[in-house]
């Protein structure tokens, strides 16, 4: 799919507020991409919920804030940390349906659920719609089709909700690039891409600010350290970064969250290897430019008692709450790009990476952990 094939972020906007259904495209830094198709949700008609059934064929999803999904009594189909999932359990309306499975009962249901005189009482669980819970700052916090959907409602004007399912080919796997292509063309859709809709929410908003700067001594050297603090958790978020950020070099980066057993125990896990803090901050020391970005997330007790079970071997009693996905990229992406980084060489295991080109960076190479002093 060529550049001009893509509308701009005012296209998709103005198709949103007059009802139409549009495709997402989600690029990741593979080259590769996924697609959804949207609908607000405040426009969601039988015939929408009928199209994504039979053509885009994925999970029908509704995605609302976390605010109103807890005005809803909506419970996490995950206890605990909703970044393993973001999915509540699944809702239906209480009146006014069948079984609830046709196209114009799951419609009436997203129309239900975002009508702001709507209370727990008028909603069942379980159901035949899936809401999901978006990430607090939309898509400057994660690159996900939930944020999207509801960054476009929101902008758009509209109610912020909507309602997306990923785009399957006909073998039912995620479709790829020539697929959406062919899905676009076939059925007239507006087409937009993530990554642009980054960028065009960073040209107005941001979700970090710098409240600190000044030069740090360390046992590693000299390192500039700005603190940053996030709108979102009101959580600070610390960038070491040494000699000249050029945009257009690769600068050595590693974004990182502290892990108790990895960085002050100093333990590893067979065929776990990962870059610990100091092995990262060792290496940037040596490196002419680099950055690393320490992103402050509480290690959750599951997380900590899932890696002492794994170390000790014993059975895995508890499941970890997950660690930020790889769409989850927006607090480190951007202050990645308020420090002048553009290409990276990144301190990571190859992995793909959603929209980065919508904060104006790309990974260049991957330098995985090398030997035990990285691990």
């Amino acid at each position: 799919m060529s550049v001009e094939d893509y509308a701009d972020i005012d296209q998709v906007l103005s198709a949103l507020r007059h009802g139409h259904t549009c495709l997402l495209l989600n690029e990741h830094s593979a080259g590769g991409m996924t697609g959804f198709v949207v609908v607000s949700a405040e426009h969601c008609e039988a015939d929408h919920i009928a199209f994504m059934a039979r053509q885009a064929r994925g999970l029908i999803c509704l995605a609302m804030t976390r605010a109103r999904c807890a005005e809803l009594d909506l419970p996490f189909m995950v206890e605990g940390d909703e970044s393993l999932s973001p999915f509540t359990l699944s809702i239906e309306a209480t009146t006014g349906i069948d079984t609830g499975i046709s196209a114009a009962d799951r419609a009436r249901t997203v129309r239900v659920a975002v009508d702001p005189s709507t209370r727990p009482a008028d909603l069942v669980q379980p159901g035949h719609i899936f809401p999901i819970a978006a990430a607090t700052g939309g898509v400057l916090t994660r690159t996900a089709p939930a944020e999207a959907a509801i960054d476009l409602a929101t902008l758009a004007g509209l109610s912020p909700a909507a309602v997306f399912t990923e785009v399957l080919d006909a073998e039912g796997a995620v479709a790829d690039a020539p697929f959406l292509t062919e899905f676009a063309a076939r059925h007239e859709l507006v087409v937009g891409r993530v990554s642009d809709l980054v960028t065009y929410r960073l040209a107005n908003q941001k979700t970090v600010t710098v409240q600190r700067q000044g030069i740090l001594e360390s046992r590693f050297g000299r390192f500039e350290m700005r603190a940053y603090q996030d709108a979102t958790h009101g959580r600070v978020h610390l960038a070491l970064s040494k000699g000249v950020i050029d945009a257009a070099s690769p600068t050595l980066v590693r974004v990182h969250i502290t892990a108790v057993l990895r960085d002050l125990i100093g333990t590893s896990l067979d065929g776990m290897a990962s870059w610990s803090l100091d092995a990262s901050l060792t290496a940037i020391a040596e490196a002419n430019a680099g950055v690393l970005v320490l992103l402050s997330k509480p290690e959750s007790p599951e997380d900590l008692m899932h890696d002492i079970d794994r170390l000790l071997g014993d059975t895995e009693v508890d499941q970890p709450s997950g660690a930020e996905g790889y769409n989850e990229i927006g607090l480190g992406a951007q202050i990645l790009r308020d420090l002048g980084v553009g290409q990276i060489k990144l301190l990571a295991s190859p992995t793909k990476y959603n929209a980065l080109a919508g904060f104006g960076l790309e990974v260049v190479e991957f330098i995985s952990p090398g030997g035990p002093e990285h691990n």
